[in-house]
């Protein structure tokens, strides 16, 4: 399993264009990834479970990536939201 961890840095929190962005890419993957912020988790290959978590600025969150394709998947993923200024490097 490999697990990407941060704080969002984003005014306008985990919002819907890289809540998007995210669940596009993590579509393209095997591997299951699962997006959690405090007691609440979701589904990262969908836009609407992403949203539902309601990741403002200034939460932490984690993504556990699991699978066949985890390195790649969990890399890309991270390479995303930073590209996206979720969180910082």
């Amino acid at each position: 399993m490999e697990i990407i961890s941060g704080t969002v840095i984003d005014k306008l929190g985990f919002h819907a264009r890289p809540a998007s962005k995210v669940a596009k890419l993590a579509t393209t993957f095997k591997s299951q990834i699962k997006i959690i912020s405090g007691e609440k988790s979701g589904n990262a290959k969908s836009i609407m479970n992403i949203m539902a978590l309601g990741i403002k600025m200034g939460s932490n969150f984690t993504i556990e990536v699991s699978g066949e394709d985890e390195i790649i998947a969990a890399k890309a993923i991270k390479e995303l939201i930073i590209a996206e200024k979720l969180i910082l490097e």
